[in-house]
């Protein structure tokens, strides 16, 4: 996986826009405004790639990467309560169809805030992907805005909800680096499984 060969390649608004599955797909799980953007940019050492908006609720599309021998696949947030329940509606059967499709799906990072509970659609998402044996990993962002009790606490509670879902936990920060080089070391392994 060179990430210096990652390109945006196609934003599709509804499921009839999705491209063919023809590489192993690393996919992108999370709320709004849990970071999603800055995560992707920070994997792929990139400074504006994936666009970061300081509104949640913006990425309306699923969103598709292309790197050498991938593709990372950045699904629009949810959870958000001021979109419409039209546009909420449209998400839905948007990520729904996505994975309704027989993608090649190799790892799903479910993104988790580390300074708050996951919320109920963080659950709800996590109990699909155990229902549908995605293989995932919990991705607990924002560490950095922790202090050192206050991340023991947290990283405790979402060490135990990886045993549970038997999803390694991995904890990162867009800012500081912090697990950049674990998660790339994560999704290269899932890449090269496929093969």
């Amino acid at each position: 996986m060179k990430i210096e060969s990652a390109q945006f390649e196609f934003a599709a608004g509804i499921k009839e826009q999705l491209p063919k599955g023809t590489l192993p797909e690393i996919v992108f799980s999370g709320k709004s405004n849990v970071g999603k953007s800055s995560l992707i940019n920070k994997l792929l050492n990139r400074k504006s790639l994936a666009r970061v908006s300081g509104q949640p609720g913006k990425t309306a599309t699923i969103n598709f990467y292309r790197l050498d021998g991938c593709r990372f696949v950045d699904l629009p947030g949810y959870g958000y309560a001021k979109v419409s329940k039209e546009e909420k509606l449209r998400w839905a059967e948007l990520v729904d169809g996505y994975f309704a499709e027989d993608r090649p799906v190799v790892l799903v990072i479910q993104i988790l805030d580390m300074r708050h509970e996951p919320t109920e659609n963080d659950m709800q998402m996590i109990q699909f992907l155990l229902h549908n044996q995605f293989p995932f990993l919990l991705l607990a962002t924002k560490s950095d805005k922790l202090n050192v009790s206050q991340r023991r606490e947290r990283q405790a509670a979402l060490q135990q909800l990886s045993e549970q879902t038997h999803a390694p936990l991995h904890i990162f920060s867009a800012r500081s680096g912090e697990g950049v080089g674990n998660l790339r070391s994560a999704i290269k392994k899932a890449c090269e499984s496929t093969k």
